[in-house]
């Protein structure tokens, strides 16, 4: 039998809420105590479950102490295991598959935030992630929620978000210089291509497609590289990239919809978990 008092969750709570927030009126707000009575837990576990002093105290404001940045390490793990038991033990029904389409752009920009978090609440699912192009995905009957892009006027499902198309480069990459200008683009014959073939021409743009891929990541490879330019959604832009605008002599392109798609024939708590999940991450 341990000689140690227990750590009671709810008080953990309360410290973490208090380190986050820097002070006990804004941490009683969020757990929905007075402050003093977040005065008296905070008591109790310095003086009398850890007797450490876990805060620093300036006038409303608090920080915490060495022992307070040790505790809220433990306690911020110890809440996050505790959520993954209620979640695995009172919520059985939460296990099994959950079949996600995505082009890759969207596998490597939203994905890993959004999976990361459905794993800490629900870490018995299993999920099959199929990535491919939007127009091949809708073709698909086999997955349970589906993410593509579709161009204004032809959307279907939930909208995850709106973003506008943006040319993009390396840096030092001078596309006014280069005629034709060399693009890099899916390979796939998407609305997405077409607007940004459709855009050079209007403008009189000479172009020549010179290099293709499925992969967002090979296209982002040769566009770092300073071969060509590339349009994708804005927030898929990063790192070496820049974005090019009518100040450098390209048309403005359009505004694209991320959406969801549901199977209809696949209902289940483990597919409406992850749709929340989704749309939250998106956001």
């Amino acid at each position: 039998m341990s000689q140690y008092q227990s750590l009671d969750p709810d008080v953990l709570r309360t410290f973490v809420a208090i380190a986050e927030q820097g002070g006990f009126t804004r941490a009683g707000e969020i757990v929905n105590r007075t402050q003093s009575a977040v005065s008296m837990q905070m008591k109790r576990l310095e003086e009398d479950i850890l007797q450490r002093q876990l805060f620093e105290r300036d006038g409303r404001q608090v920080r915490l102490t060495a022992e307070g940045q040790v505790l809220l390490g433990y306690a911020r793990r110890i809440l996050k295991l505790h959520g993954e038991v209620f979640n695995t033990l009172r919520m059985p029904h939460m296990v099994g598959v959950v079949r996600v389409g995505t082009p890759d752009d969207y596998a490597m920009r939203y994905l890993p935030t959004i999976l990361s978090s459905f794993a800490q609440a629900y870490p018995l699912v299993q999920v099959e992630v199929h990535c491919e192009s939007s127009k091949y995905l809708m073709q698909r009957q086999d997955l349970d929620l589906t993410i593509v892009t579709r161009e204004p006027g032809n959307e279907v499902g939930q909208l995850l978000r709106q973003e506008r198309m943006v040319w993009a480069a390396a840096e030092g990459f001078c596309s006014h210089e280069q005629r034709p200008m060399p693009l890099a683009l899916f390979n796939t014959d998407c609305f997405c291509r077409a607007w940004t073939c459709n855009a050079l021409e209007a403008q009189g743009i000479d172009y020549r497609t010179a290099y293709t891929s499925p992969s967002i990541a090979a296209i982002f490879a040769i566009v770092g590289a300073g071969l060509a330019v590339t349009a994708q959604l804005q927030s898929l832009i990063s790192g070496n990239l820049r974005i090019l605008g009518e100040q450098d002599g390209l048309p403005q392109l359009p505004v694209a919809n991320v959406m969801l798609l549901r199977n209809r024939h696949s209902q289940s708590p483990i597919i409406d978990a992850m749709a929340d999940y989704i749309a939250q991450g998106f956001q």
